[in-house]
């Protein structure tokens, strides 16, 4: 699976401080209701911010926000989103507020970050879950937007979407799943490009509502809170960059959590640029069969 094909995987993503709506116990979330948002269509409105890293030349916020209207759409772009604080897009505070303006905003239908990168994490405390349950509208991204995918469904029970971000390469493939998932009311079944190799480590049939993301940013939200409950999940995982002993070290962290033993069945995307650190190295392929044939 390639960058270009995240879209056909839907995300389905202690102390108790006052005026913080974000903190939260230790637990996962079980949800009992689940909300479906409205499905988007041509000429609606797509708000674009900015919830976790720069996009260092200026120029491209313009062209990502004319990609998204040759899509069709029209483009809001949110109070903070070209804000720069180091690596990050404006302050933590800021960041979330845009996120809270966009869903509380009635003329916007759905939401696009411009990009990932990280810092949607550091912004959690601050989103306010009540504004997104009372107005349920598409959120649609991958990589570390990940931590809102997942605690929004969480918290709320709202379906979000992994698929691509606005700097993502809009090919046909990306747009036509995109339709699929947010733009029509029908079930569709997606299938594995012909042109990318797989492997089935155990095979079967299994069901479940499709949960994951990135395995980086999934795992560091590790006993914060902002996760749902895996039990009977179909848990889909991606990553970049990372060494093969890192995915080990990452599996194992949800092995102790209990997570690998709760799901019904695992897809693990396309690892780009994991490799070997060594000549001594486990395979990307044995990690995987060490955690997940048994």
């Amino acid at each position: 699976m390639n960058r270009s094909s995240f879209l056909t995987y839907l995300g389905f993503a202690g102390l108790a401080l006052p005026k913080i709506p974000g903190i939260l116990t230790t637990e996962t979330f079980r949800q009992t209701k689940i909300i479906k948002p409205p499905r988007l269509k041509k000429g609606d409105t797509i708000g674009l911010i900015s919830p976790a890293s720069i996009i260092p030349e200026r120029e491209q916020y313009d062209k990502i926000a004319e990609t998204i209207r040759l899509l069709g759409f029209n483009v809001e772009v949110g109070r903070h989103a070209l804000n720069r604080n180091g690596y990050l897009a404006g302050s933590d505070e800021q960041r979330a507020a845009d996120l809270n303006a966009m869903f509380e905003n009635p003329l916007i239908d759905a939401i696009i970050p411009f990009r990932g990168g990280w810092g949607s994490n550091r912004m959690l405390q601050y989103v306010d879950f009540n504004i997104i349950k009372a107005n349920p509208k598409p959120l649609i991204g991958f990589s570390d937007i990940t931590s809102l995918l997942l605690s929004i469904y969480a918290r709320t029970g709202l379906i979000t979407f992994h698929g691509p971000v606005g700097k993502s390469e809009w090919t046909s493939f990306t747009y036509r799943h995109f339709e699929k998932a947010v733009m029509t009311l029908s079930p569709f079944t997606v299938h594995n490009p012909t042109d990318q190799q797989t492997m089935t480590i155990q095979s079967g049939k299994a069901s479940g509502p499709l949960i994951g993301g990135n395995l980086t940013v999934l795992t560091s939200m590790l006993g914060s809170g902002y996760l749902p409950d895996f039990e009977g999940a179909i848990l889909f995982l991606e990553d970049v960059g990372e060494d093969v002993y890192r995915i080990d070290r990452m599996l194992t962290q949800l092995k102790l959590n209990g997570i690998l033993d709760k799901i019904n069945g695992l897809i693990f995307g396309k690892c780009t640029d994991c490799r070997p650190g060594n000549s001594y190295s486990f395979s990307l392929a044995e990690v995987l069969n060490d955690h997940l044939l048994p």
